[in-house]
């Protein structure tokens, strides 16, 4: 089954996947291997929350594609309440060739992409961050030696299981046939049917799932390690009630020293040094970030090109 969106990680089949993560690595090598918005085609990207990377990452690659990006201030915008969702799809449907949408509920999205009939791109919601999970398994497959020796690795999250970046390193991980165990306090462990669905994947690609409240368990012999802010976007104001639970998920040195020798470390960025993650890791020799980072803008060209020309010939 060719899916025409790209709202959660699963999406994609494993074989979809793997084309995806192949050519994110052949557009590192060659920015311009593939042009497939030339014209130029516009697709509108759309910020509901702030952006660094998913900005940057988008619209240098929509124009790398040779296409237009057109951004979409939501705050001006306010999609969903100065006129309806559906609406909003129909309208732009009609004038860009996809949409990026990066905004709060996953259900906002699935209401988009049911009316716009063209790909609609999550760049993130309260659920689900899948674009990164994309380049979090290009970069591991770059230092890796390809794709295909991602398969039977071992993946370990630290830090808040319930969050966007959990769901995805679980469902996009278990896709790409990877050992995807996640340490998180008993009261932020991930949501069951999530877990569930990453198992079913699992179970077919010969990855498993593991979730753990001992963050030694979940570290050990690992093959990378990732991690995030302990708090989320829109959520500041439980800083004080996050910080503790999640002091014991820190990864320094002594903790990272429990994975396997050599084992990179990722971290989506921005990253705040001294509390999901020491400096002395972050900007040390097994830290990939900088490398993850780039993988936005290859990963997303390579997503677009997929359901571009996936979705044209459906």
């Amino acid at each position: 089954m060719i899916s025409k969106h790209f709202l959660r990680d699963d999406d994609l089949t494993p074989e979809q996947q793997g084309t995806v993560l192949r050519l994110a690595l052949a557009f590192r090598r060659n920015r311009q291997e593939r042009t497939p918005l030339a014209g130029p085609k516009a697709v509108a990207v759309i910020f509901d929350k702030p952006t660094l990377r998913t900005q940057v990452s988008f619209t240098t690659g929509i124009a790398e594609l040779g296409g237009y990006p057109l951004l979409v201030d939501g705050n001006l915008a306010k999609i969903g309440v100065r006129e309806s969702i559906s609406d909003t799809a129909h309208v732009l449907g009609r004038q860009v060739a996809a949409i990026v949408w990066r905004t709060f509920h996953q259900s906002s999205l699935e209401e988009m992409a049911a009316v716009a009939g063209v790909p609609v791109i999550n760049a993130l919601t309260d659920d689900f961050h899948p674009c990164q999970i994309l380049a979090d398994l290009a970069t591991l497959a770059d230092h890796w030696g390809g794709v295909g020796e991602l398969p039977g690795r071992t993946l370990t999250y630290l830090g808040d299981g319930a969050n966007n970046m959990a769901h995805s390193y679980l469902l996009g991980g278990a896709t790409a046939g990877l050992h995807v165990r996640i340490g998180a306090p008993s009261e932020f462990h991930p949501r069951a049917d999530i877990v569930s669905a990453a198992e079913r994947i699992a179970a077919a690609t010969g990855g498993s799932v593991t979730v753990t409240s001992d963050p030694r368990t979940a570290v050990a012999g690992a093959d990378a390690v990732a991690t995030d802010t302990w708090v989320s976007m829109g959520r500041e104001e439980e800083q004080d009630l996050r910080s503790q639970p999640f002091v014991p998920y820190r990864l320094d040195s002594e903790l990272l020293g429990s994975a396997r020798d050599g084992a990179l470390v990722l971290h989506c960025l921005p990253a705040y040094r001294g509390k999901e993650i020491t400096a002395e890791v972050l900007d040390g020799p097994q830290s990939v970030v900088w490398d993850e980072a780039e993988y936005r803008l290859h990963a997303q060209k390579a997503l677009l090109t997929h359901l571009l020309e996936t979705s044209q010939g459906c």
